[in-house]
């Protein structure tokens, strides 16, 4: 860390910083529960435009070094974009800038969940230089330019469970649902492929997400990138040094596995690992597994 840094800047709590364009944007830290001085990990929230609070604490990672949590914007206690186009993720990867800026970070440690993935890749590909380690939970791989199938075969896979059928319907209705009361609903009925089973801790992780939910963010965070786009930054992906995890689970209803893989091939120094028994929020099902997976990633174990 360079002198840059603000006093305040990684201590616990509720924190501010200046974007590219002015705006006051939101991040929390959390920890290190046990006083140590590791080098801190950036999360980023999925969705895309949901709450990052859904993160939680990544099933204990605050334990030994702080873990920064940015509210991207129109999330969470971040403004909303002045203009549309600043819910794009490339944008968002501006913001991420701004605030390793903030942070007097040199170099950092980034995690990415799921939508937000893309922002990782975009930021990658724009500041490889700026990476130490880069960890990207259940990816899409939308910016590839495949939509593998093995999610849907992972969610049938599960019809002889209790709340399958209902799921199933949910899911069948949600790409029309237009009312977001009616989304929230839908969302709330097929959950449970979300996860590697359907316990209480699943159960009250999945009751916050239609209060979580950005709309706006949401519709905004793919406008923008057309495929020469996409192509080019796939391109400099090649680029990224810093190495690369990405964790799936194996019970991923969501984005499955298969996604991941296509992620990890598309970045030169990259590993994919399928966590057991593990869905599309791998702390969760698994913490003590998902924690000690990361961490012995981020430390270089």
């Amino acid at each position: 860390m360079s002198h840059a840094t603000a006093p305040h800047a990684l201590r616990p709590g509720a924190h501010r910083y200046a974007s590219y364009d002015g705006a006051e944007l939101a991040y929390r830290v959390l920890g290190p529960r046990d006083g140590a001085a590791a080098p801190p990990l950036v999360c980023l929230a999925g969705g895309p435009g949901r709450d990052a609070a859904y993160l939680g604490d990544l099933g204990g990672l605050d334990a030994h070094r702080p873990l920064v949590v940015p509210d991207s914007r129109g999330t969470g206690a971040s403004p909303p974009a002045t203009d549309p186009s600043g819910y794009a993720f490339p944008r968002l990867a501006q913001d991420l800038e701004a605030l390793r800026q903030h942070l007097g970070l040199e170099r950092f440690a980034l995690l990415a969940h799921d939508a937000a993935a893309a922002t990782a890749q975009a930021y990658a590909a724009a500041h490889p230089e700026r990476l130490s380690h880069l960890v990207l939970v259940c990816p899409g791989a939308r910016l590839q330019g495949e939509l593998p199938d093995d999610a849907r075969e992972i969610f049938e896979a599960r019809s002889d469970e209790p709340w399958w059928e209902d799921a199933y319907t949910a899911v069948q209705a949600l790409p029309t649902a237009s009312d977001l009361d009616d989304v929230r609903d839908l969302l709330r009925r097929a959950a449970p492929l979300a996860y590697g089973r359907w316990e209480e801790p699943q159960q009250a992780h999945a009751a916050s997400e239609g209060a979580q939910l950005g709309p706006v963010p949401r519709a905004g965070f793919w406008q923008g990138v057309d495929e020469a786009a996409r192509l080019a930054l796939v391109e400099r992906l090649r680029a990224v040094r810093c190495p690369a995890l990405v964790v799936t689970g194996t019970r991923d209803g969501v984005t499955g596995v298969r996604a991941g893989e296509l992620v990890a091939a598309s970045l030169a120094h990259a590993s994919a690992r399928a966590l057991p028994e593990v869905g599309h929020f791998p702390w969760v099902d698994a913490p003590d597994l998902f924690r000690t997976t990361v961490e012995d990633f981020v430390r270089g174990a």
